[in-house]
């Protein structure tokens, strides 16, 4: 007579999320500002930049009104140029009609080695745009671990990878306490040790605004932006800190808005030759292109690229 055992008989899996996703999700990964880049979400800018104006650009905050046509010339000559380096370039999919910011990607989403956080924009012109972020993400395949919620809200330049156990986060007028203690857990979920937590000054509005990783231990900072505790523990670790002291370059011409290619290379606004310079004494490989008509919307280079993929150090 056949006995029939009541129950299940079998064990779950033991691999890790990190060990799967590769093979279940796609290759999504970022664990630096600097590894060799291999894809990024982009938005190009649609119908919404042709409305800002002079009478109501202040209400977007951008300095200036914009040329909708230049402006579009000058992402798409970005994504031809990582084309050209072998970057796979992404478009959000589905952005809403009347958000001018929506290109300044890199505020939406913070990537991490198991998958995209996906920001709260804290300006109430900027809510909702991280709602087709979230839809293209998922389209692709890649893994989302975290919405911001809450009474929490956190802009993906408040975040910035030093290397796989560290990342430094800022909080300020565009990430509140409630939005960095949950990037906090989640990063510290997927094996980040080091959180350093600082201050954004009134000045600015994001890291990338005095900071930007360019090379794997070498950091370039706008001295008087930077706390001591912040660069004390940054030291401590091993990277080297690199002061450019061009105020109106770092302002006007947005020198730090740039992206690393690979480490020791990146891609930088035009127009700032002190800038250029002190990156090319640091033995750092520039490339140049221009911005001029993007920085009207006060963003660059760094603010328009979300990583999707980068190899680790």
């Amino acid at each position: 007579m056949e006995v029939k055992v009541q129950g299940e008989r079998w064990f779950p899996a033991e691999t890790s999320f990190t060990d799967e996703i590769k093979d279940l999700w796609g290759n999504w990964y970022c664990d630096s500002e600097v590894g060799t880049l291999r894809s990024v979400l982009m938005h190009r800018p649609g119908i919404e930049i042709e409305g800002i104006t002079e009478e109501n650009f202040a209400e977007y905050r951008f300095r200036a009104p914009i040329n909708p046509a230049r402006a579009r010339q000058q992402q798409d000559a970005l994504a031809d140029l990582y084309r050209s380096f072998g970057v796979e370039v992404h478009y959000v999919k589905n952005q809403r009609n009347d958000k001018p910011n929506a290109m300044f990607m890199r505020d939406l989403l913070f990537m991490t080695p198991e998958g995209a956080i996906i920001g709260r924009p804290a300006m109430p012109a900027r809510r909702g745009e991280e709602k087709a972020v979230a839809g293209t993400l998922a389209s692709l395949g890649v893994p989302i671990i975290k919405t911001i919620n809450s009474d929490g809200y956190f802009e993906g330049a408040s975040a910035m990878w030093i290397n796989r156990e560290t990342v430094v986060i800022g909080t300020g007028s565009r990430t509140n306490e409630s939005g960095a203690l949950q990037v906090e857990r989640e990063l510290r979920n997927i094996g980040v040790k080091n959180i350093i937590r600082t201050q954004i000054p009134y000045g600015s509005i994001h890291l990338d605004g005095y900071m930007n990783m360019v090379d794997s231990n070498k950091l370039i900072i706008f001295p008087w932006h930077t706390t001591y505790d912040c660069m004390k523990q940054l030291l401590d670790l091993g990277i080297e800190l690199i002061e450019l002291p061009y105020i109106d370059e770092l302002k006007q011409g947005m020198s730090l808005n740039f992206v690393a290619l690979a480490p020791g290379k990146i891609v930088m606004p035009t127009g700032n030759e002190q800038s250029k310079n002190l990156f090319i004494e640091q033995g750092i490989e520039v490339i140049e292109i221009e911005m001029d008509e993007i920085i009207n919307g006060w963003g660059a280079i760094h603010c328009m690229t979300a990583f999707l993929n980068r190899d680790p150090v």
